[in-house]
């Protein structure tokens, strides 16, 4: 669905049906973490999943104020690899042992 930003989010639910304005991010549906439609113009999270479609990897974000950015709240993300089980570094590229990067991309020495 699409969020208030103009990105296509998996996590975004938005209810609009008959006058109903349900808006909500279901990645962060913990309790605590306060979403408000804000938020969907700095979320790293649908570049994530257009350029990592992996089904082993599962996000999990949180609201905080990067050191950069003190007076935003912004959408932190982390990202956990079942199939390894450990921490993803880079999101968008995945833990490399689920998908291997081929051989045409690799750089020879």
């Amino acid at each position: 669905m699409k969020t208030p930003a103009g990105k296509e989010c998996r996590y975004f639910y938005g209810d609009y049906f008959r006058g109903r304005t349900v808006e909500e991010c279901r990645l962060l549906s913990a309790p605590g973490q306060k979403w408000t439609a804000d938020l969907c113009k700095t979320c790293p999270v649908p570049g994530i999943v257009s350029a990592n479609a992996c089904e082993n990897m599962t996000l999990r974000a949180s609201v905080g104020r990067p050191v950069t950015a003190v007076f935003q709240r912004r959408v932190q993300v982390t990202a956990y690899c079942q199939k390894t089980n450990r921490a993803v570094a880079e999101p968008h590229i995945g833990c490399g042992e689920c998908h291997p990067i081929p051989p045409i991309f690799e750089v020879k020495k």
